[in-house]
């Protein structure tokens, strides 16, 4: 696999291996979201409310082969239904590729390094898991 493969490959021409690759390891995915409202009222909620299983360190997933095992509310994005997810940051490799736009210089792909993200201040701060939490309202983002 060369580093910049996602310049001369669509999402849906892409390896497995590719596909992973894209993932920057911000872990926004597996923050909690909520919408509150119907139809053109409503408004997506972005919180600082982690699932149990994020690394809130590292951004990743302590249970990655597991997680649709254990989470039954884990999303699993794959090329199939990646059209589904406009609810994915707009800092998303997967989104960004999918809209036909470039990856920021503070992508791993693009920087050559894997803590570029963090660097650049993308990770969510202050952080909590799922379990330590209370009421939702009061870790929007």
């Amino acid at each position: 696999m060369t580093w910049d493969f996602y310049k001369n490959k669509s999402l849906f021409e892409m390896s497995d291996e590719e596909w992973e690759a894209l993932c920057d390891g911000c872990g926004k995915c597996c923050y909690r979201k909520f919408i509150e409202g119907r139809g053109k009222n409503s408004k997506l909620f972005f919180t600082r409310i982690a699932c149990n299983f994020l690394d809130l360190k590292t951004g990743l997933c302590s249970e990655y082969e597991n997680r649709f095992k254990l989470n039954k509310e884990c999303t699993h994005l794959t090329k199939k239904n990646v059209k589904e997810f406009s609810w994915l940051p707009e800092t998303c490799a997967y989104r960004l590729l999918y809209e036909n736009k470039p990856l920021p210089q503070w992508h791993p792909l693009v920087s050559g390094n894997k803590n570029s993200v963090r660097e650049a201040g993308i990770c969510i701060e202050d952080a909590v898991h799922e379990k330590d939490a209370g009421d939702w309202e009061d870790y929007i983002l």
